[in-house]
């Protein structure tokens, strides 16, 4: 499947005397910069990348695409402007995909629900280049390992082949949907053949809170999974329907199905997690935030408003962010991806906001002839700490430290923070389904995913990021197959062929939330951006096992396909 972000690839290179400007649709601009200096054989410096406002980008514009390509023609044409901006088709056939992942899965478990032992091999469609590469389907693996308990042994084992078709590359989720459709398929299948209820089988042999990675050493510090599959239990009403759609007949039958999740945060200790912040105080009191993670329309500039509100005591009104990231000004940060900002570039955005927060004080200590101990900032006022007295507004400090005759600063704050942390958020999907069998067709009713992100930040923006996910999971259970011919040409590569699904096709979407404070996030938060859409697919195919008895266990569920498995199981 790809990413279908609304915004194709595309950007334009120029030069400024001898500096070369890129201006690209990414969510990575800092890595663009080395990456096209190290294409062209410049330095670095001699590169200034720019990322204005970009319409999605899913992890498809995690990537260098073709930035150094441009950055190498407007060289050959004197500085002039040089653009390229893909079409659809090119957007399909050309960027990236999510990787096509086949796994072969076994089992041991007891008859009283305990999973003895599981083995793991997994084949993974690269595509014609490395991109990600290995990086993918390992994550699998990891997800595998990750997600449930293992009595004796697990052993897993990982290949990625190329093919020539388009490259597989980073997308929502990062191979962890791929393997939870496997995993979660083999837990309904192992408790179909034991005859248990299958959400008792997952509150049975789920990861516990506590447990370390034995490869990675990262530790499940909170773990609201068992909570979160209560949850999403009492909202689909699980045990009463679980009971009315037993032994159906007919053509049009019901069933209720789920599936849980887990996934880490950031990629440390896999790879480098680092970020940096920027904090100016302006003349007025209010303050000039500029970070280096990127806004790709997530609602990271919001949510990053709120925290520098937080860690400083400026109201947000007063807070201003530079939304448009430019190598040449803006502080370091790998970029958007991998669920990392709010917790990794968080980190470094409190620390901002800390160290000026102190900054701000100790002129106040000056100006009040008081000791900075004894002061604080609230709702742009340093006030006395202990009896909330306003003391002096933020405009008359920075007025005052701006032009004063005797003691003029220009108060700034600069932190960078190497993330040497990660932790896990969880959850759970619960999807009601109701399935024509003559006609192949799934049609959805219901559908829930509970999270255990952490302390939100920002409710109504979570809220909708799962939203977003679970429309792209839909996607992905339904209808989306970007489909090739032998010789590996795309046989639906626009939106009218591949099936995106509309607004007709999405039923009402439902979440929750278990928050439970992570002692790692800087506010107690950890990862949303890429868990919605993990679990949605494996939800729904468990709904059609218990709607009709018939497993299927590829993707998508489309009409032509589950018209083969009934005929196969003598439903039609």
């Amino acid at each position: 499947v790809q990413h279908c972000h609304i915004e194709v690839p595309v950007c334009f290179a120029y030069m400024e005397h001898d500096k070369i400007v890129v201006v690209s649709s990414t969510q990575i601009p800092h890595i663009v910069r080395r990456v096209t200096g190290q294409a062209l054989g410049v330095p670095w410096g001699k590169v200034r990348v720019i990322k204005p406002y970009i319409g999605g980008g899913f992890g498809n514009k995690q990537e260098v695409l073709f930035e150094p390509l441009n950055a190498f023609l407007t060289t050959q044409v004197g500085g002039r402007p040089v653009k390229l901006e893909l079409t659809r088709e090119e957007t399909l056939a050309c960027t990236r995909v999510r990787h096509a992942i086949r796994f072969h899965i076994q089992a041991a478990v007891r008859k009283d629900g305990r999973l003895v032992a599981r083995k793991f091999t997994a084949w993974s469609n690269q595509g014609g280049y490395a991109s990600h590469g290995h990086a993918i389907v390992a994550n699998a693996a990891n997800m595998f390992k990750q997600l449930y308990q293992d009595e004796k042994v697990l052993e897993s084992e990982a290949y990625t082949v190329y093919t020539n078709i388009a490259s597989g590359g980073a997308m929502r989720g990062y191979g962890i949907p791929q393997s939870d459709f496997a995993t979660e398929c083999m837990i309904d299948d192992l408790a179909a053949m034991i005859g248990m209820d299958p959400l008792e089988f997952r509150l049975k042999n789920c990861m516990q809170e506590g447990y370390e990675d034995p490869h990675t050493h990262v530790v499940f510090l909170s773990y609201g999974l068992k909570q979160c599959m209560e949850k999403g239990r009492d909202a689909i009403r699980w045990e009463e329907k679980r009971r009315a759609y037993e032994n159906q007949t007919g053509p049009v039958r019901r069933g209720v199905g789920m599936a849980i999740f887990c996934y880490k945060t950031g990629v440390y200790p896999i790879s480098l997690e680092t970020a940096s912040c920027r904090m100016i105080l302006n003349q007025d009191g209010s303050i000039q935030v500029q970070m280096g993670a990127t806004e790709i329309g997530q609602g990271a500039d919001t949510v990053f408003t709120q925290m520098a509100a937080q860690s400083t005591g400026i109201t947000e009104d007063r807070i201003y962010i530079q939304t448009v990231q430019d190598t040449d000004v803006t502080p370091f940060d790998t970029g958007a991806y991998a669920s990392r900002q709010t917790y990794v570039s968080g980190k470094a955005l409190k620390k901002t906001g800390t160290l000026l927060k102190e900054r701000i004080l100790s002129y106040a200590s000056y100006l009040l002839n008081m000791s900075a101990q004894v002061l604080d900032i609230e709702n742009n006022l340093v006030v006395e700490a202990e009896s909330r007295k306003p003391l002096l507004s933020m405009e008359e400090l920075a007025t005052e430290a701006f032009y004063s005759l005797d003691q003029a600063v220009h108060i700034t704050a600069e932190v960078s923070n190497q993330c040497k942390e990660n932790t896990f958020s969880s959850g759970a999907c619960f999807a009601e389904i109701e399935v024509d069998i003559p006609l192949g067709k799934i049609r959805v009713l219901n559908i829930i995913n509970v999270h255990d992100s952490g302390t939100l930040i920002n409710p109504k923006l979570a809220e909708a990021q799962v939203h977003g996910g679970m429309s792209m999971g839909l996607g992905y259970a339904l209808s989306e197959q970007l489909l090739y011919d032998k010789s590996g040409r795309p046989l639906n590569d626009n939106l009218l062929d591949y099936k995106l699904p509309t607004a007709m096709d999405t039923p009402d979407l439902h979440v929750d939330f278990v928050e439970i404070a992570d002692p790692t996030g800087p506010f107690g938060n950890k990862a949303l951006g890429e868990p919605p859409a993990i679990p949605v697919a494996p939800a729904i195919r468990n709904a059609l096992l218990h709607a009709t008895g018939v497993a299927v266990n590829s993707l998508p569920l489309e009409p032509q396909k589950l018209v083969e498995h009934f005929k196969k199981a003598g439903l039609i």
